[in-house]
This record gives C-alpha cells, structure tokens and sequence, in this order.
C-alpha cells in the first residue's frame, strides 16, 4: 500500500478541508437551532459534532469559519448572544430539508419557515426544537473555544444537555432507541451522505469482561492463515480462552469455511470447525 502524505499549511485550506471531510466520516449531525438577543431563530446544520461525556452530558459543535472568505456563521453570532442552543439529530425523513436550511439566508431569515420544518417550544432554553426530529438536545452553553483566526477555523460550542426528547416511535419494546427505526445520516464529503439503516448497520461484540486471549495467542496454523481477514483473526482472538484441542486446522478450506461462519457471528461454531 503506498501513501499520499499531505502536511497542513503546504496545501491550501480548501484541499486540506476537502481531505479531512472525506476521511474523517461519516460525521453526525448537529441541526442547531439557535436565537439572537432580538429573537431571530435560525437554523443550521453542522458535522463538526458529538458527544462527550454523560455525567455532565457534554455535546460539542462547530460552525467552523468560512474557508473561501473567513466570515462567521450566524449560529456563532446567536449563541454569543444568548448562550443556549437545541441540538436537534437528522435522520434520513428530513435531510434533504436540513440541507436546505444550510443555504445562507440573509440574518433574520428563519431557516424553520425556509426549509418547511415546525417550531416546537423547549421547556428549558429559548431557540425552539425541530418537531420533525426524532431526538432533541435542550442546552446551555458553557464555553466557546476559537481555534483560530483563519478561514476553516473551529469555534467549539461547549454545551450541557439539559434535557433530552427522544420520539416515542424510535424506541423498542425495551424503551431503548432503536437504530434501524431512527434511520440516522452522517456526513461524509463532497455532497456524499450516509444512511444508517438496514443492510448498512452491523454488530461488534465488544470485548469480554474477562479479556480476550489476543492475536500473539492465536494457534500458529490459524495465525498464519492465508485465508483470515483482520476482522475474522479479532473475533477468534476475543473468545476468554482456547477450545481444548490438540491439533488447529491449517486446511484452507476450512478456514474459507470458518470465514464465512465468523462473517455470520457464529464465533463458538468457528473456533469448534478449526479445532475439529
């Protein structure tokens, strides 16, 4: 595999942009709905976003300088104003809609009303939430951090979610929110989205409690197998300890047949095919 290598300040912020999008993705979304000390509510998308934390619930966005002519956002603008904010999630029912609502209105312009979306009143903060959203983020703000002074520059929005609306309709019978029913998008570059529903979502068990045995304990006729993907090689490496077997396959055949059995999740009747 060779490599282009790209250093930053070589290469002008656009290109540098266009990199970063394409290879840090898919990004969440953050549609943020914001007001001004006069009461103007706007509206933006922003995929420079996620969580961090949970005690304090912590969520942090940017409305990055503009690279092509350094201006700022009117979102930046509002919460200077009023230090409060609703984090509204996008899923694929309205994203065509939320990129509407990133056209650059005039300040003043109600993104709401321009991309066909309704007002609903938060409880705790003053900027309204996006009823159409399936999970609304009311906060505070706590902080802003500016990276810079330069076009495509970061301005962190520091929040505290102070309450949490999550639509019934996304939730299983466990009352946990339910990613297929979600149907959330993320951000990739370009004009490229992601979908993340149906045949796109897959599981990884997470590690085990009790560690698991890890590649360098792998028997030597699978760990030099020419067959295993990393992928495959991780999930037999996550099982607590080795099936009792004296003698591991180094048939390729049986690792094509234990690849696609790993490809299925069924780790135990892998591992019980190489041991055979």
């Amino acid at each position: 595999m060779s490599f282009k290598t790209i250093t930053p300040g070589e290469v002008p912020s656009a290109a540098l942009h266009a990199y970063l999008l394409g290879a840090v993705a898919p990004r969440p979304i953050a549609f943020a709905s914001t007001i001004d000390k006069e009461g103007n509510v706007n509206l933006s998308p922003f995929s420079f976003f996620n969580v961090f934390g949970s005690n304090p619930p912590i969520a942090i966005f940017s409305p990055a300088r503009r690279v092509r002519d350094n201006t700022i956002k009117h979102t930046l603008e509002n919460v200077q104003e009023v230090p409060e904010v609703v984090i509204n999630v996008v899923n694929y029912a309205m994203v065509q809609q939320t990129s509407l609502s990133s056209c650059e209105y005039p300040k003043g312009d109600n993104e709401f009303e321009k991309a066909g979306f309704t007002e609903l009143a938060s409880e705790m903060v003053k900027p309204p939430r996006v009823k159409e959203s399936p999970v609304q983020l009311e906060c505070k703000v706590l902080d802003i951090i500016y990276t810079g002074t330069e076009g495509g520059a970061g301005n962190l929005i520091v929040c505290e979610v102070l309450k949490i609306h999550v639509s019934k309709s996304v939730l299983n019978e466990d009352g946990r929110i339910d990613q297929h029913k979600i149907d959330l998008v993320g951000r990739l570059g370009g004009d490229w989205y992601v979908r993340a529903s149906g045949d796109a979502l897959f599981q990884v068990e997470k590690p085990n409690t009790k560690l698991g045995i890890g590649f360098d304990k792998l028997p030597k006729a699978i760990r030099e197998s020419k067959v295993l993907t990393g992928n495959q090689w991780a999930q037999l490496a996550n099982v607590s300890e080795l099936p009792v077997a004296t003698n591991f396959s180094a048939e390729e055949s049986f690792h094509k047949a234990a690849g696609m059995l790993l490809d299925n999740g069924k780790v135990a009747e892998a591992w019980a095919l190489l041991s055979a």
